[in-house]
């Protein structure tokens, strides 16, 4: 299994037919790849995760499915209509390292150990209980801007299925090691894991991380 992520920058001419990609691409993948995970994902600047984060003009699609699929899913008919309305495309292949938690109660990343000293990318997702979304939206600040100021940072940005409640981040790094020392040396990183057990904020995270095997384009 394999990972395969793409972000698009739209024109804003065609913003009524990406929300209509957006209802309808899913539905349509499944036919094409059978059994695979699918995310449509909207994006923001991943500073608040509120609704004003909302970036109305990026979108994208995360897969995980079998190797043998993947150019039957480059080529397809979904991918194409994005092309022809993006001003921008971001592509990367990845293949998962360690991944821990559940994504829509599935496991979708097979991680396995393997020696990899490459660009890495990271993936945080996260189910915010309703009734706790103000007090995670006072606690996020903080730990966004020490991540965007981590050393070994390449780009980061916020991903969605939904403009509130489902809530992740999307980031790609030098390396391991400078994912590493953000997440398990950083000290407001490190303050909201304490908090996230305090308050259980999440009824379901997950969090992981991948080798960049190959990309096309640039994130921002």
């Amino acid at each position: 299994m394999i990972t395969v992520i793409y972000f698009w920058r739209i024109k804003r001419i065609y913003l009524p037919l990406a929300i209509l990609n957006m209802a309808t691409n899913k539905f349509l993948l499944k036919v094409i790849l059978g059994r695979s995970f699918i995310k449509m994902l909207g994006t923001g600047k991943g500073e608040s995760f509120t609704p004003k984060d909302a970036d109305s003009f990026r979108w994208g699609i995360l897969i995980t499915t079998k190797e043998s699929n993947i150019k039957k899913f480059d080529s397809s008919f979904v991918i194409k209509l994005w092309q022809k309305i993006a001003r921008s495309q971001y592509r990367a292949v990845l293949r998962p390292i360690s991944s821990h938690g559940v994504w829509s109660g599935q496991t979708p990343f097979e991680s396995e150990k393997f020696e990899w000293n490459g660009k890495v990318a990271a993936i945080t997702r996260a189910r915010i209980v309703w009734s706790k979304n103000l007090q995670f939206w006072r606690a996020v600040p903080p730990v966004t801007e020490s991540l965007h100021k981590s050393a070994g940072l390449i780009s980061a940005i916020g991903i969605g299925e939904a403009p509130i409640g489902l809530q992740g981040t999307f980031s790609l790094w030098e390396n391991s090691q400078a994912l590493k020392q953000f997440a398990y040396q950083g000290q407001a990183h490190l303050q909201a894991i304490a908090a996230t057990e305090t308050n259980k904020w999440y009824s379901e995270e997950l969090f992981a991380r991948f080798a960049v095997i190959q990309e096309q384009g640039t994130l921002d």
